[in-house]
């Protein structure tokens, strides 16, 4: 059995629990999705599956290589690829298979892999939550980093020190969320929380590796 599927990220919203509670949601289109390949331990090493969007439309003209790679799986083309990796014991999957929105259980965890909003260049402030200099007195030392080495030794500035520079299109795991809808109709999970990545963005949706017990 795979125990992941892939989706899109439609947005966030609020439903109402029986006891009146307001519940924020993020709503995901989960799947269809097919198996384009299946790698096993004896050919590649390991146990796998390649699945599959399935959305319309297509992708844009393939290269020959890809072209070759659908043919191949027997699958019409899709815009979003990823691997997933099968537990021992996962039973015989093979290519052409789909994976549907139904593997899923209401108040199930699952982990969210996606891939965060582009901030573009950012301060310390913002990209680290440096908490920045005084800001009256006539303090010239607002939002700057402050002290980055000493001068003497080693007189200069050491690797991995934070600093202002290019923040976010990081792949962000969000684990442990709770599943509190499912519409098989839709193809659609509402989970409890927020969700790397804009709307309309790819994410892989899996079963919790790390449960809260």
């Amino acid at each position: 059995m795979v125990e992941a599927i892939l989706g899109k990220k439609l947005g966030m919203t609020q439903i109402f629990a029986e006891n009146g509670d307001a519940v924020p949601v993020t709503v995901l289109k989960a799947g269809p999705c097919v198996v384009i390949q299946r790698k096993t331990a004896g050919k590649d090493g390991y146990e796998a599956v390649q699945l599959g969007l399935v959305e319309p439309p297509g992708p844009k003209p393939l290269t020959k290589a890809l072209e070759g790679h659908f043919k191949k799986g027997g699958a019409n083309p899709v815009r979003f690829l990823r691997e997933v990796r099968l537990k021992s014991g996962s039973g015989e999957v093979k290519v052409g298979d789909k994976v549907l929105v139904d593997s899923f259980a209401v108040n199930e965890l699952v982990d969210i892999i996606g891939v965060s909003k582009g901030r573009g260049f950012a301060g310390v402030q913002k990209r680290h939550h440096f908490g920045g200099g005084g800001g009256s007195h006539g303090s010239m030392f607002h939002r700057a980093p402050g002290s980055i080495g000493a001068s003497a030794y080693p007189s200069r500035v050491l690797k991995g020190l934070r600093a202002a520079g290019h923040m976010g299109v990081d792949r962000v795991t969000v684990r442990n969320l709770r599943v509190v809808q499912v519409l098989l109709e839709d193809n659609t999970l509402l989970v409890k929380g927020a969700v790397p990545g804009p709307d309309g963005g790819y994410v892989i949706v899996r079963k919790a590796k790390a449960p809260h017990k």
